[in-house]
């Protein structure tokens, strides 16, 4: 009788775990990730710098870190991106004693780099929202060609970039997802080349990549 006994709690026990081992796993799989990765395209249009002002998606967005708190991740990024467009011909008074006239095809390129925050909201969750900001220095090139020929200026700044967001994940393993952010960006390069010169570039775009 005793060892009938004792048969029945061991089967009730096995039972007991076995029906708490998919919510035990379940649990595990959807609970939050410690570090975050991700790798986008980048859609960015040039707001009033009066050189290279056209939209376009030349350009990518690389970035990863950690969340040193369930809601606070510090990490590193690197973007860089390609504005064009293109000038009629018109003729460039240089100097009081030169000009220039021809089309042109301007080019504005733009590479930051630094530091990333990000405070995300309900990181149990497949679908992550955040906030993010994104601050470093910036290395620009401004290029305009004609005819055979080109003229380039390349100038240092300070770039500054808040950003909204959010990662989705598919499956509750949180493996692999999908990313996608809104950002604004200022940037305090100065620069001027031929006739054209800007104080500070405005850009805003969006990012779509995937996130690990």
């Amino acid at each position: 009788m005793k060892t009938a006994y004792l048969n029945r709690w061991r089967i009730t026990a096995i039972c007991a775990i076995a029906l708490l081992l998919p919510s035990v796993g379940m649990a595990q799989s959807i609970s939050s990730k410690n570090g975050y990765a991700n790798i986008d395209w980048q859609f960015n249009a040039a707001i009033g710098n009066g050189f290279a002002e056209n939209a376009s998606g030349w350009g990518m967005n690389f970035e990863g870190g950690y969340y040193f708190t369930p809601n606070l991740g510090v990490g590193l990024f690197l973007s860089f991106h390609t504005n064009n467009e293109y000038i009629d011909m018109q003729t460039l008074k240089l100097s009081s004693s030169s000009a220039l006239t021809t089309d042109q095809q301007h080019s504005l390129y733009q590479l930051p780099f630094g530091l990333g925050v990000r405070y995300r909201f309900m990181p149990e969750k497949l679908f992550v929202p955040y906030v993010g900001m994104k601050v470093g220095p910036e290395y620009c090139r401004m290029t305009t060609y004609y005819n055979v020929y080109s003229s380039d200026r390349d100038i240092w700044g300070f770039y500054l970039s808040p950003e909204i967001g959010a990662t989705i994940y598919p499956m509750k393993s949180k493996m692999f997802g999908f990313h996608v952010a809104l950002y604004y960006a200022y940037a305090t390069n100065q620069n001027h080349l031929l006739i054209y010169n800007f104080d500070g570039l405005n850009n805003i775009g969006f990012r779509l990549g995937v996130a690990f």
